[in-house]
This record gives structure tokens, C-alpha cells and sequence, in this order.
């Protein structure tokens, strides 16, 4: 209903729009009056009427290009700081305001409408051009005058040292990394800089699955959120809730990915199929599974572990063991030391992105 109401408004425009061009044309040029008043009247309202038509039937085809248009700005603004949006908008005005005040002189001095419209509009595209490029380089200084005058109380240091990350790309949790709740441990340490970004998508999700009917799925959902209040209240980080969505894009993984390019930032995750799609997208990736691969204990062919067997492997005489970081050992020949402690031999070990295995045989 809003919608044809829109388009009535849109036809009606036009047929005024029509109507009155004509008849102030008519008034203009005598050559367009047709030989009596009364004829260009009707003239006037032919013209109005085709022209509210043209509209009516051009308004669903300019309303969705208008959206498609408001969409690619709306993302591209998305890569830039608002700082940097404000101060453009603050320096365009002010080039048009003086580009409006040398426009009046260039057609004062300039008799010829056509050369003095000419130089007006180039004196505006300059002017304007000209005022965001002046406040854009003027926005260190702005931010160092703004720093200078803050460094007196704490909560100045904290903003002049955010000021100082603000060239760290920014971190994207995923929801696999935050039910995983090793990302809390990590951030305790240090080892994470700049700051970290929760979509609201993602927020979405894990409200999804800590509601769901299944009690697995409830429990590492609710576990999930526990661990962004522990983020947000106890460490000491800078935490953003990212209100940006994309909703032509279903998936949840393809959002957190197309966000970090808009961000420019890094997507945290240990989602191994995450990871190699982002990859291939170019998105740089911290996978947890990867840093904990990295900081285990390098087993070395020929060294000596203690480790119980606990169940059968896949091949004849295997038994499966594990250390207590959960790194798999492969025993040959290890079936019949089920459930047994023993001292194993390392033979191999073979390093993969999903993790790391050992394989070995029992020390006679």
C-alpha cells in the first residue's frame, strides 16, 4: 500500500514538474507558444501527463537501484574510521559554503552565463575536493592536540594507548573459538593485541544453540556466552559488539569472513574447514589449534615416553594411547598392552594442521 502511494506521489511530481517547465519555457521563448495561449496550456498538460507516466513506470526500477547504491556505499564507508567520515563531511561543507561565496563574485565579474555556470561548478568540485583532503590531513594533528591535553588522568593513558593500537588489526571471534573458551586463557596472557570484535551474528547463534533442546548443545552454548562475559568483565581488553550484518549472505561463516574484509582484521577461530575457505578468500586466520600444535613438546625419533593404552587402533596390533595434552600416540603392536601403562618408543611423528600424532612401538 506504502509503495503505491510512493509511486502516486512520484507521478504526481512528474506531471507538475511537466507542466510547469513547459509553460516557464513558453513564458521564456515566444517560439514555443504554438501560436495562442490556450494551445500551449493543453500542450503543458500533454507534457505533464507523459511525464508523471514515465515516472510511474520508472519508479520500481530507480527504487531498487537507489538500494543497490545506498548498499555499495553503506559498505564502503564501512572500511574506512568514522573519524575520518566525520572530518570529510565537516571539510565538505565548508569548500561548498566557500565555493557558494566565490561562485556570486565569478558571476558578478563574469557577464556570460554559460562561462560564469562553467566556472561555478568547477570552483564547487574543486573547493569541495580541496576542503576534505585539508581536514583529512589535518586529523593527526587534531588527535595529537586531543592527546596532549588527556595525559594527566588514567583513563587519558587508556585512550592515548588505544590511540597507539590503532594500526593492530582488529580480532573476529567465531563461534567455535569462543565455546571452545581457550581464547579467555589466551587473552589472559597477552599474546592477543588491538581489539577483539563479537559480531552480533554470532551472538545470534550461540543464543541459538545455548536455547536448543538438545542438553549438549545447550551446555557448550551457555558455556560460550560465560566465557564472553569472562572477555568483557575480567580481562582487560578492548571488547566491541559489531552491530554490521550482511543479509543477503545466509551462512554465518560467510559473514565472519566477509566482515573481516570489510574490517580488515583477522578472524579467530579452530574450525579447520573455516580456515581453509578463508584462505582461499584471502582473509588471514589465528587458529588456536594451530598455536597449541606449536607450543607442544616436540617428540623426537628415539625418545622414551610413559603412556596407557586405551583402546584398539585400526590396523592389526595397534592400541591407541594419548599424553595429556591429548596428542594421540599410535602403538604398534600396543592390542595387547590393553589398558596397560608401558614406556613406548617414538618411531615417527607426523605434524598435520588438524594436529599432531605420534606413532611408536612398546620398549621391550
Amino acid at each position: 500500500m506504502i509503495r503505491k502511494i510512493i509511486r502516486a506521489f512520484i507521478g504526481i511530481a512528474g506531471f507538475v514538474l511537466g507542466f510547469t517547465t513547459y509553460l516557464t519555457l513558453m513564458r521564456d521563448y515566444n517560439f514555443l507558444t504554438f501560436g495562442s495561449d490556450i494551445r500551449g496550456f493543453v500542450i503543458s498538460i500533454g507534457l505533464g501527463i507523459v511525464l508523471a507516466f514515465v515516472l510511474y513506470k520508472l519508479e520500481p526500477w530507480v527504487v531498487n537501484k537507489t538500494k543497490e547504491l545506498v548498499k555499495i556505499l553503506d559498505t564502503e564507508m564501512a572500511k574506512y574510521p568514522q573519524t575520518d567520515i566525520l572530518l570529510g563531511s565537516i571539510g565538505l561543507i565548508v569548500g561548498l559554503v566557500i565555493a557558494y561565496l566565490i561562485s556570486g563574485l565569478i558571476s558578478t565579474i563574469v557577464r556570460i552565463p554559460l562561462i560564469s555556470g562553467i566556472l561555478s561548478l568547477i570552483t564547487y568540485i574543486f573547493m569541495g575536493y580541496f576542503g576534505i583532503r585539508i581536514s583529512l590531513k589535518s586529523r593527526d594533528d587534531l588527535f595529537n592536540i586531543s592527546k596532549l591535553s588527556r595525559l594527566s588522568t588514567s583513563i587519558k593513558e587508556k585512550g592515548s594507548k588505544k590511540e597507539i593500537e590503532k594500526g593492530i588489526p582488529s580480532k573476529i571471534l567465531d563461534t567455535s573459538v569462543i565455546i571452545d573458551g581457550r581464547i579467555a586463557d589466551i587473552c589472559k596472557t597477552g599474546f592477543i593485541e588491538g581489539k577483539l570484535i563479537i559480531p552480533k551474528f554470532v551472538l545470534n547463534e550461540l543464543q541459538h544453540i545455548a536455547d536448543s533442546s538438545d542438553d549438549l548443545k545447550r551446555v557448550r552454548g551457555r558455556r560460550g556466552l560465560d566465557i564472553l562475559n569472562i572477555i568483557q568483565k575480567e580481562l582487560d581488553i578492548e571488547v566491541e559488539i559489531s552491530e554490521m550484518d550482511f543479509d543477503d549472505i545466509p551462512e554465518v561463516d560467510s559473514k565472519l569472513l566477509k566482515l573481516a574484509q570489510v574490517l580488515n582484521g583477522k578472524v579467530v577461530t579452530n574450525d579447520y574447514n573455516l580456515n581453509k575457505v578463508a584462505q582461499f578468500q584471502g582473509v588471514e586466520v589465528l587458529n588456536i589449534n594451530e598455536l597449541a600444535n606449536a607450543i607442544k613438546p616436540v617428540a623426537i625419533p628415539g625418545e622414551e615416553m610413559v603412556a596407557q593404552v586405551v583402546k584398539e587402533g585400526k590396523e592389526a596390533n595397534q592400541g591407541i594411547a594419548y599424553l595429556d595434552d591429548g596428542t594421540m600416540i599410535v602403538v604398534d603392536g600396543g592390542r595387547k598392552h590393553m589398558g596397560e601403562t608401558i614406556r613406548v618408543l617414538v618411531t615417527s611423528v607426523l605434524q598435520t594442521p588438524a594436529g599432531r600424532m605420534i606413532f611408536g612401538k612398546p620398549k621391550n
